[in-house]
């Protein structure tokens, strides 16, 4: 942005002009990305669409077999990618993917932190142990994952993590472990933005998905929200992946600690 001086000697701002085009800055050329949960249902439309904009991708999980079916997509798009077998419960294997992320590839810039866990036990029935494990796989996992590619990203990565509108409101199904993981990941992603977008120059984003075909949305339930969402549908996986290729690439440069609700208008009603 330059300064220009008019006839009648007041300060203006001249007109931006960009250096690269609005479509561009959606590309993830030569970028390297992790996307944790990356076995099953969205972390596999998340990883393809990263290798589709241009990505090399890292996938991990705890199922193997899995892992190789989301790792033929990523190298149909014409991109290389890894699969680590890993618990991201664990603090171990949490560092371990990001090691062996380095390793492979040289660099990392983008973390999606995906991976997640549903309990719908009504509270009175739920174990400290039952909310425990949900708190461990979709909070700590975070954190953890995180600190770790923190050390490796240069300025100007980003972080996306994976929360949900069940971190704002409930349904019908009991969700007390789930929804007070995902209200936590909220705050996890603003307090890590306040720390790092100036330090580190790391961008920390969350996507608030609502309701898509996965193994923690059973037909019945999709039934039954049908008639909440204003849309009158589930949301299609592709949808959501381009939100997260948004928040992953320098076409959200001007985001940090935000919140991006991709839910079909189901927080209208």
């Amino acid at each position: 942005m330059s300064l220009t001086v008019p006839h009648n000697g007041t300060t203006s701002v001249a007109p931006h002009e960009p250096a690269v085009s609005a479509l561009d800055r959606f590309r993830l050329d030569d970028r390297v990305v992790i996307v944790t949960g990356g076995s099953s249902g969205l972390g596999v439309a998340f990883a393809q669409a990263c290798a589709g904009a241009g990505a090399d991708v890292v996938v991990a999980a705890r199922r193997a077999d899995r892992l190789e079916t989301t790792l033929e997509l990523v190298r149909d798009a014409g991109r290389d990618g890894l699969a680590v077998t890993a618990d991201v419960s664990s603090e171990q294997d949490c560092r371990r993917i990001v090691e062996e992320t380095v390793e492979r590839f040289g660099r990392l810039d983008v973390l999606v932190n995906n991976a997640g866990v549903a309990e719908s036990r009504p509270a009175a029935q739920l174990t400290g142990f039952d909310f425990q494990r949900v708190l461990d796989v979709n909070v700590t996992a975070c954190f953890n994952m995180a600190r770790a590619a923190a050390e490796h990203m240069p300025c100007g990565s980003s972080i996306v993590n994976v929360s949900s509108v069940m971190g704002l409101t409930t349904i019908e199904v009991p969700s007390s472990a789930y929804s007070a993981s995902k209200a936590a990941v909220l705050g996890l992603t603003r307090a890590l933005a306040r720390e790092w977008t100036l330090s580190k120059g790391i961008r920390v984003n969350a996507i608030l998905p609502g309701f898509f075909p996965s193994e923690m949305t059973p037909a019945v339930v999709a039934q039954m929200l049908s008639h909440r969402l204003a849309m009158g549908r589930l949301g299609d996986p592709d949808e959501l992946a381009a939100a997260v290729v948004f928040l992953a690439s320098d076409a959200s440069s001007y985001m940090t600690g935000a919140e991006l609700l991709v839910d079909g208008g189901f927080m209208l009603t």
